[in-house]
């Protein structure tokens, strides 16, 4: 819709026209159309049939469509396998969210034997180029000492690069630290704030978090954590 009143039958007309020439960038967003119904009648199989002509051109957006799609079982049968082979061929690429979900194939042994500190180097290449949920990821492996010594300060870290982006994650694990004070001090306000923040994004475990953090709180403290919360303002992300 930008320039134009929004259409998706029309930009369907002129993918179509673009992607029948081989154009890879027209081939996978033909295929995102497909895959959520837009301006056509929803279709993974046909997604699935355009992401892998733009795959095949070794577009890494493509690859990591078409490893979703087997990871998921959308328009093909589940697959981990391939959906590990796809998402290795865009991660050589550096595409940051394939590196994410090879890391989370690695983590639970999906398609691969299960490797934690596989898992660790993927989620840490794609959370160095500022894709957020691998700066969860990371967070998560370091709070727990899941492939790396326990270290609540740099879980801490990874959760704010995150919650700095609006990751609704990273802003209810940040809030659980500042609650508990591990890895920063114990600050109510400070948990409030990305508690409130994250739950006004529909989490039900910030709702919980943020209701029962309620109960330790001033009204002064209160007020102030609203206050932080109305005013915070996201960090652009690097991806």
């Amino acid at each position: 819709g930008q320039g134009v009143p929004q259409n998706y039958s029309e930009a369907l007309r002129w993918y179509l026209l673009a992607a029948e020439q081989g154009h890879a960038g027209a081939q996978w967003s033909l295929g995102l159309m497909y895959g959520k119904g837009q301006g056509v009648t929803q279709n993974y199989a046909e997604a699935l049939r355009w992401y892998q002509l733009a795959a095949d051109q070794g577009d890494g957006v493509a690859q990591f469509s078409v490893g979703s799609m087997y990871e998921l079982g959308q328009g093909v049968p589940k697959n981990y396998s391939e959906a590990v082979r796809w998402y290795r061929l865009a991660a050589d690429q550096g595409h940051a969210y394939s590196q994410w979900s090879l890391g989370h194939m690695h983590q639970n042994g999906l398609g691969v034997p299960q490797s934690y500190a596989e898992a660790f180097r993927l989620f840490k290449l794609a959370a160095d180029q500022g894709n957020p949920s691998a700066q969860v990821s990371l967070g998560l492996m370091f709070g727990i000492g899941q492939g790396v010594a326990q270290n609540y300060t740099e879980s801490a870290r990874w959760y704010r690069l995150a919650a700095d982006q609006g990751d609704v994650v990273g802003q209810g694990s940040l809030g659980i630290l500042y609650r508990q004070g591990q890895g920063v001090p114990q600050n109510y306000v400070e948990a409030y704030k990305w508690f409130a923040l994250s739950a006004a994004e529909g989490q039900e475990l910030a709702v919980k978090d943020r209701d029962s953090l309620l109960k330790l709180m001033t009204p002064a403290q209160i007020e102030e954590g609203q206050r932080r919360a109305a005013s915070w303002k996201p960090v652009e992300g690097r991806e």
